[in-house]
């Protein structure tokens, strides 16, 4: 029987890779792994996360570049820098606050 486990990071919430000099904001968990096998294997073998942990969606960025991210729950920490995250998604999907956190949107009415 696979186990479950609850997301230890939330929606809005700021991270960053515990390997690879990214951070992101999360906008979405799956609570198991749910992309396709053929991404699964584009890991290297000794680095391919398990599949029975939380992945999350995030808006991410490094030094260069924005794009979207989809990583493992045991590869990413928090990112306590209170730095803003630049991508051009997080600001349609976000407001921040004054205390830095990240905040669903309201939907827009028409």
């Amino acid at each position: 029987m696979p186990r479950e486990s609850r997301a230890k990071f939330g929606i809005g919430q700021v991270v960053k890779h515990r390997r690879y000099p990214f951070r992101g904001v999360i906008y979405d968990v799956d609570p198991v792994f749910a992309n396709t096998e053929e991404w699964w294997l584009s890991i290297p073998e000794e680095l391919r996360p398990r599949k029975d942990q939380p992945f999350y969606h995030l808006f991410a960025e490094n030094a260069e570049t924005e794009y979207v991210a989809y990583v493992s729950e045991q590869n990413l920490m928090p990112d306590t820098s209170g730095d803003p995250v630049r991508h051009p998604q997080v600001e349609e999907t976000f407001e921040r606050d004054e205390d830095g956190c990240y905040r669903m949107r309201a939907p827009k009415r028409h």
